[in-house]
């Protein structure tokens, strides 16, 4: 069954809504208000839609987040079931220090689209439609890397990989520049380096590194979308975050979520499991301005916002501009 317009268009006004939420916390060094206003919006928001509708990828468990949580059913109950995945804010930090690049950002799709996974870490591999299907995250990175380069015909050292300027990556980051790779380090937001890597006319070959599962699912439904690919892999906290005492008994805690959702832990989870239709939708709106999308523009008788749609059923993107009136 394929997402129509007028599904697409409905449930693009939910990012726009977190987005003016976030708006007025730009800046303030407030990350936590700033999340939380998105989260009550994006959540009135659906529940104002004409949809049948469960979070599948969310905040958290029902005892971890109060609101969009992980089963958590939104809409009014009238119209198709629809499952959505959602991240309020991908960079809260950069809302909270008034920097670029930070997003409202959701997908959806029917019932069984998507993976379901608990909220914890991912490791990611994800390229744009001429490297589909050559990928192979059981294989090494430098590996994958030679693939890509070559399915691209391009020299290795014309190669560009997106990566968060994280601790855990800052080797990798080393021994890539080492061999000549053009790397493009990101403070926050590996659901923009996904952006980057599967866009038409992509100036980023490869996104690569461990982050969060949950923008790791809405990147896999924009490389479903758009013809791209991408792997991916669960990690526990122990291995992305340090092998202490803490971190041992979270990521026992996390391989008993993820065994209860019905999947495990450092195995490889290719697109078709990620996402396992064509009839998947993205929608981001900007909060603060970035690569793709101006920022929320607030004037004395209007908001402005700016969005993104990408429809996997028609393989279109569409910018949508609107003008919220006071």
């Amino acid at each position: 069954m394929k997402l129509n317009d007028e599904l697409t268009n409905a449930i693009a006004s939910v990012t726009e809504a977190a987005a003016i939420a976030a708006m007025p916390w730009v800046g303030k060094q407030n990350k936590n208000a700033a999340d939380a206003a998105a989260v009550a919006a994006m959540r009135e928001r659906l529940n104002n839609l004409n949809i049948n509708g469960e979070i599948v990828i969310g905040e958290g468990e029902i005892d971890e987040a109060p609101m969009l949580y992980i089963g958590e059913q939104v809409g009014n109950g009238k119209g198709e079931k629809i499952e959505i995945a959602v991240d309020p804010i991908d960079g809260t930090r950069m809302v909270a220090t008034g920097e670029n690049n930070s997003l409202a950002i959701l997908a959806a799709g029917y019932q069984g689209s998507f993976l379901q996974a608990p909220d914890m870490y991912m490791e990611k591999l994800v390229v744009g439609k001429q490297a589909a299907g050559i990928i192979n995250l059981d294989r090494s990175l430098e590996y994958n890397l030679d693939a890509i380069a070559q399915t691209l015909r391009k020299p290795l050292h014309q190669l560009s990989l997106a990566i968060l300027d994280k601790p855990r990556h800052h080797e990798i980051i080393n021994n890539l520049r080492l061999k000549g790779i053009n790397v493009i380090t990101l403070a926050d937001g590996d659901v923009l380096a996904s952006l980057y890597a599967t866009m038409p006319n992509n100036s980023i070959d490869v996104m690569y590194g461990i982050g969060g599962a949950p923008e790791g699912v809405i990147s896999a439904a924009i490389a479903k979308a758009l013809g791209g690919d991408m792997q991916a892999r669960l990690i526990t906290r122990d291995i992305a975050k340090g092998n202490n005492a803490e971190n041992r008994q979270m990521a026992i805690n996390e391989i008993t979520r993820c065994h209860k959702m019905g999947t495990d832990v450092n195995i490889k989870l290719p697109l078709e499991t990620l996402v396992r239709n064509q009839d998947v939708m993205f929608a981001a709106t900007a909060i603060t301005p970035g690569d793709f999308l101006s920022g929320v523009c607030e004037q004395s008788d209007y908001i402005q916002t700016h969005s993104l749609i990408i429809n996997g059923s028609t393989h279109s993107l569409r910018y949508i501009q609107n003008y919220h009136l006071r």
